[in-house]
């Protein structure tokens, strides 16, 4: 093999245009991501070897420059731990390739990979309450296409917890309202997954999809802007604004935030929760690759009921310890009963 052939550009384009795009299915905004990450990491090596970037070769993308442009994210671009470790992610992702593809690589490869992720909080979770989802949609009317769209839209959200690319690629065809009401969702991974459509949310798409004319049109987006083509993850996230403006969120640092798309899928997951539903069956419905991830709600959900005992009256010392009686001692009413037998 020469040179030319396993150079870093074939082996990248390789990796976007096969590995991630047909071999791993990767949606093209996760391809994006991975794109951002990598030409900042070319562009730094690029400036760290005073070369230009199409003068790179696999000896100056080594362990030691990885390391140099990890810590220049936060020193140089104050970027968090959390950025941090995305892009490392993407780094090991194609240096794990590299080393499939290239064995006289494997050991740089290696070394590359091992690298370890910082340590850094999970993002807060921010949730809806029901009363707030019923205030936001009662605030949404029906009486004309727009704002018919927008309520169905909502309500779709908080139906199937969908995320909001999921919704911009929803199609008619991707609806089978009777005899079961349900929806297939496109996921990451180029998965997809099944959810059951409530009969309001089912009447609501009925009607929105009669009144654009998409029955017959599958093909067709569900949710579209005047100008009839699909919403955008911006139109959809400008419209979940819209309506949430009253809705005032804060953080545990205090700060207020917006309520999202993101927000919405947190609240169904939240609320399947509440309602007894098992975590495996939330996992499937909200299409989590792992269960670790759906576990988070669980223990959000422990950590507000924790908070919610704090707040009660706090027994005094005496009831803390152990009663010197058993509590059915002190009964007056048990205790005459007993002695009337």
């Amino acid at each position: 093999m020469s040179e030319a052939t396993h150079s870093p550009g074939v082996i990248l384009a390789s990796f976007f245009s096969d590995h991630l795009r047909l071999q791993r299915g990767l949606r093209p905004n996760s391809i994006t991501s991975y794109a951002d990450a990598i030409r900042l990491f070319l562009q730094f090596a690029a400036e760290a070897t005073g070369k230009r970037i199409t003068q790179l070769g696999w000896d100056e993308l080594d362990v030691d420059i990885v390391s140099r442009f990890l810590n220049s994210l936060e020193e140089r671009r104050g970027n968090k731990a959390q950025s941090r470790n995305q892009r490392l992610a993407a780094i090991r992702t194609f240096f794990e390739y590299v080393g499939q593809r290239l064995p006289e690589r494997l050991g740089q490869a290696q070394r590359i990979v091992a690298i370890q992720r910082k340590r850094a909080p999970l993002p807060e979770t921010i949730f809806l309450e029901r009363d707030e989802i019923d205030s936001t949609l009662a605030a949404v009317p029906i009486d004309k296409q727009s704002s018919l769209r927008d309520r169905t839209l909502m309500l779709f959200l908080y139906n199937t917890g969908a995320r909001v690319q999921e919704v911009a690629d929803l199609r008619a065809s991707d609806i089978q309202l009777d005899p079961t009401p349900r929806v297939h969702l496109h996921g990451k991974g180029d998965k997809w997954r099944i959810c059951p459509l409530w009969a309001e949310t089912t009447a609501l798409l009925k009607k929105l999809l009669c009144a654009e004319g998409s029955a017959g049109a599958h093909n067709r987006p569900v949710f579209i802007s005047p100008r009839g083509t699909a919403l955008t993850r911006f139109g959809i996230y400008k419209i979940v604004g819209r309506y949430t403006t009253h809705l005032l969120k804060k953080a545990s640092d205090g700060r207020t935030r917006r309520v999202t798309p993101h927000v919405w899928r947190h609240t169904t997951a939240m609320h399947l929760l509440e309602a007894g539903v098992e975590l495996n069956v939330i996992r499937a419905w909200l299409g989590h690759a792992r269960l670790e991830t759906t576990n988070r709600y669980a223990e959000i959900t422990l950590r507000t009921k924790q908070a919610a005992l704090e707040k009660c009256t706090v027994p005094s010392v005496a009831e803390k310890r152990i009663p010197v009686k058993p509590a059915w001692q002190s009964d007056a009413t048990l205790l005459a009963w007993l002695q009337s037998l």
